[in-house]
């Protein structure tokens, strides 16, 4: 078990939930047996209190190192800004040097607002969009985090959040007043989205999508959105959180030639430090001077210095091509692999983030089996990989060779009809679950 497992036993007694993001509980990959904690990380390796070294060829923390763990540009500059002082009765001046630099990357925007989290700046381009229409009614399609406008969508409907990334959120403790105050779409369904325009039509404030997660988006559904919303002159948001910085310089919406009305990024703009960003119209984000939105976090200048760094070093060795490339050879081998060993899996997502389910029976079980066997070979692994900077053809080529082998054992588990039987503990969570 080791001093992680150990550790973490301790953790749920003090911690409600175990730990701090639900995507980093030890029971959504593998209950009892998961590494929960980490001594040191580099590059792609990661090792655990027992000083035990895995490959990250799974998430690479959720997506917030694209360049990968501690990386040397992106922390010189953080310990230099440390050394001068983080914060002071001042302001930073890199929040306007990071201004004008994404502003000239995105030049529909003209105006810039910072948080320290995604969650966080997701909640402030709400706030922006209710008091620049003065309507209250949100619509979105996708995970936009644990803000209060977001899980009000389940007061309604228990299920409503269920086909956007995590189901089974409870609303618990979200004021019942905010009931009906916003409403999900299904990505890529434009008759729905029209459907729910037409029923709230006077009283919609915002819509808020990711650009793209799992598949690409129809022309028609982009289109309809962009024409609707400025035509209704609704505030149009756009959640690059996970997505932005992977594709290309700047985020998914350009790639899609899309002009929103604001645009909110967080995780890899700043390789692993905290930082949200809000950008957006100048007409839109005006109005952020008519409401109170201020917090003393959002003025130290860690966050900005990397962003900076992170940046200019994905434009310099063209990160977001080597993204491609790489999570591209992952995909080929899920597909190739499975195909060879007579596995049905369904391939989805981008380069950049890429995913696999298996079309089997008992899928959470193959999937708990996945990772354990993954595990035992030396890779902290499940069924997405999250491309980084850091990956290098010597893990890549590691890895496939394990997944040839942990895919020929599932295979013939399957064909047997009883994987239970190789599970060494109990089998993961799919989605928000209470811990025992």
């Amino acid at each position: 078990m080791g001093k992680s497992q150990d550790l973490y036993k301790e953790a749920k007694k003090l911690i409600p939930g175990g730990t701090q993001l639900l995507s980093k509980r030890p029971e959504m990959f593998l209950p009892d047996l998961w590494p929960a904690y980490y001594s040191k990380a580099k590059g792609c390796e990661v090792w655990d209190l027992d000083d035990k070294k895995y490959i990250d060829m799974g998430q690479m923390s959720v997506g917030a190192c694209i360049l990968g763990y501690a990386d040397s540009d992106v922390d010189r500059a953080v310990k230099n800004a440390v050394d001068k002082g983080n914060i002071s009765i001042l302001n930073a001046p890199e929040e306007v040097e990071l201004a004008k630099l994404l502003i000239k990357i995105h030049p529909w925007a003209q105006m810039v607002r910072y948080t320290r989290t995604g969650g966080e700046a997701v909640a402030v381009a709400i706030r922006i969009a209710r008091a620049r229409t003065k309507k209250d009614v949100i619509l979105f399609c996708g995970y936009h985090g644990w803000h209060d406008w977001y899980l009000s969508s389940n007061l309604a409907d228990k299920k409503a959040l269920d086909g956007h990334l995590l189901p089974g959120l409870n609303p618990l403790g979200v004021p019942r007043v905010l009931k009906r105050t916003s409403y999900p779409f299904k990505f890529n369904k434009t008759k729905q989205f029209l459907w729910l325009i037409k029923k709230h039509r006077d009283k919609i404030g915002a819509v808020i999508m990711e650009p793209l997660r799992h598949n690409q988006p129809e022309r028609e559904f982009i289109d309809t959105i962009v024409e609707i919303t400025k035509k209704l002159g609704i505030v149009l948001i756009i959640d690059e959180v996970s997505m932005g910085f992977r594709l290309n310089e700047g985020g998914a919406h350009l790639q899609l030639e899309m002009e929103p009305d604001i645009a909110v990024f967080a995780k890899a703009i700043s390789n692993g430090y905290s930082m949200g960003v809000i950008i957006g119209k100048r007409k839109i984000m005006q109005i952020a001077q008519d409401t109170f939105i201020s917090s003393t976090s959002w003025t130290e200048r860690i966050g900005l210095v990397a962003s900076l760094a992170t940046i200019r070093k994905s434009k310099c060795y063209h990160v977001y091509s080597y993204l491609q490339n790489i999570g591209g050879q992952i995909k080929k081998g899920w597909q190739s692999t499975a195909q060879k060993h007579g596995l049905k899996i369904n391939v989805s997502g981008t380069n950049a983030i890429g995913h696999f389910s298996f079309k089997h029976k008992k899928q959470l079980v193959l999937k708990t089996i996945f990772t354990q066997l993954m595990l035992e070979k030396g890779f902290l692994a499940s069924t997405s990989f999250y491309a980084s900077y850091a990956h290098k053809k010597k893990h890549v080529k590691k890895y496939l060779e394990a997944l040839d082998e942990v895919f020929a054992f599932i295979a013939k588990a399957v064909k047997e009809g009883n994987p239970e039987k190789h599970l060494k503990g109990s089998v993961c969570h799919a989605g928000f679950k209470r811990l025992a």
